[in-house]
């Protein structure tokens, strides 16, 4: 994609389809994917500051999938052809609005299905200690919180449903 080209509407991003298993078994855009119940791919990356504080944000109104609740990790969909470490990373960075991140540390996957669909699901965990310019087309608020003010946030804002279960998951292991 040369500087000049603009990239593309959100909705019409090309992602891989893929079935229970996580194979590959077509593609579609973003928009049609949500619109017909696709199964894709998704990267949760929770990012930590340098006092070992979460990443927390609320979600701008305009967002395709779960506008304006609160999320606990940062991240999307993964591009067709793309792989879960190069979301992971790209996502970071758009959304945190740095660069020069370590390479987020993969975790688990996971396969989600509940309200918004169903995607095969990569947590992720990174250490940034950049000052952080959140992305203003996706991130309405945003502070670090400690484990405990996280988990005191639980039962009174309303969360993104997919990183919530990926948050439980975490603290289960």
């Amino acid at each position: 994609m040369s500087d000049q080209t603009p990239p593309p509407a959100p909705a019409d991003e090309l992602l891989d389809i893929v079935d229970e298993q996580d194979r590959v078994v077509g593609q579609a855009a973003r928009g049609e994917s949500y619109a017909l119940g696709l199964r894709h791919r998704c990267v949760f990356v929770l990012a930590r500051d340098a006092r070992g504080r979460i990443f927390v944000h609320r979600r701008t109104p305009g967002k395709l999938v779960f506008p304006s609740r609160y999320d606990m990790f940062v991240g999307g969909v993964v591009g067709a052809g793309e792989s879960y470490d190069e979301a992971a990373l790209r996502e970071a960075e758009e959304e945190l609005g740095v660069s020069g991140l370590p390479a987020p540390a993969p975790l688990f996957r996971f396969l989600y299905e509940g309200p918004g669909g169903s995607w095969w699901s990569a947590v992720y965990e990174v250490r940034c200690e950049l000052p952080v310019r959140p992305q203003v087309s996706e991130v309405a608020w945003h502070a670090f919180l400690s484990e405990e003010e996280l988990e005191g946030r639980l039962g009174e804002w309303e969360w993104v449903p997919d990183g919530l279960e990926a948050y439980r998951r975490l603290r289960d292991r």
